[in-house]
């Protein structure tokens, strides 16, 4: 366990080895910026309140008031009088660690079968280590985003949050931070019809299905399972992204991209 500046006690885990480095703070400042970059967040949404950034990024409501002082501070959220704290700036970079390899929006320079066929590949080799090697504290902390995400089932936005959070989790388990970041940046591919797509009537209810078969087969502590059950959840990733209609890639890459 380690204790956080203005935070609560947290286990170290994976996911949370960068805050070693980081204040809480200046992480959830962090998480919600990726947020935006990716498109969970766009511009003029509303900020879910401090109470549910704090259930949702196991975090404690100081934590949250601090990260959106920091980003009002930066002109990215704006808190007018009256109103919730709403996205004021979408052209946003994160200054301290980046979560992922590549800019958030990068993986969007590819068409939707190269991402799906790279997610089934590697995706089933990080959540195969996941199982073997996920703490029974993160195993409670999915359990945990399962009720919030129950109590987020009629908003897209806020089950997104959720959402990037519990793979996070996951993918982090794994104890191979490289594999990890790289599959982060497939999870972020085409992130704003993920929300066009989970406003979708039972779009929602089914992943919120599939997360819980996730958590049950992680923990049952076995491989082949957990592999099935993200199987079966990118596949439907994958069919409802189709069903929105056909994707082009937004930009093309350059050669020399790294």
């Amino acid at each position: 366990m380690v204790q956080l500046s203005g935070a609560m006690m947290v286990p170290l885990s994976p996911l949370h080895e960068s805050i070693r480095k980081q204040t809480a703070k200046e992480l959830i400042r962090d998480k919600l910026v990726a947020l935006i970059a990716s498109g969970i967040l766009q511009m003029d949404d509303e900020i879910p309140s401090e109470r549910e950034l704090a259930s949702m990024l196991s975090v404690s409501r100081e934590t949250v008031r601090g990260a959106i002082q920091r980003l009002v501070g930066e002109g990215i959220v704006q808190v007018s009088q009256g109103a919730r704290t709403r996205v004021a700036k979408v052209d946003v970079t994160i200054a301290a660690r980046q979560i992922g390899i590549a800019n958030p929006s990068a993986i969007n320079g590819y068409d939707l079968q190269a991402v799906h066929g790279a997610r089934l590949l590697v995706e089933a080799a990080t959540v195969h280590d996941a199982t073997l090697r996920i703490s029974d504290e993160d195993i409670d902390r999915l359990k945990a985003s399962l009720e919030v995400q129950r109590a987020s089932k009629n908003d897209p936005v806020r089950f997104l949050i959720c959402d990037r959070e519990f793979h996070l989790t996951i993918y982090y388990a794994s104890g191979n931070r490289l594999l990890a970041d790289f599959v982060v940046d497939l999870y972020t591919y085409m992130l704003d019809h993920r929300r066009a797509a989970m406003g979708k009537p039972g779009a929602i209810a089914q992943s919120l299905r599939d997360h819980e078969a996730i958590v049950a087969a992680l923990s049952s502590r076995d491989p082949g399972r957990v592999a099935d059950a993200f199987r079966q959840h990118i596949l439907r990733i994958y069919e409802t992204t189709v069903a929105l209609g056909p994707s082009k890639p937004k930009k093309k890459l350059s050669k020399n991209r790294k």
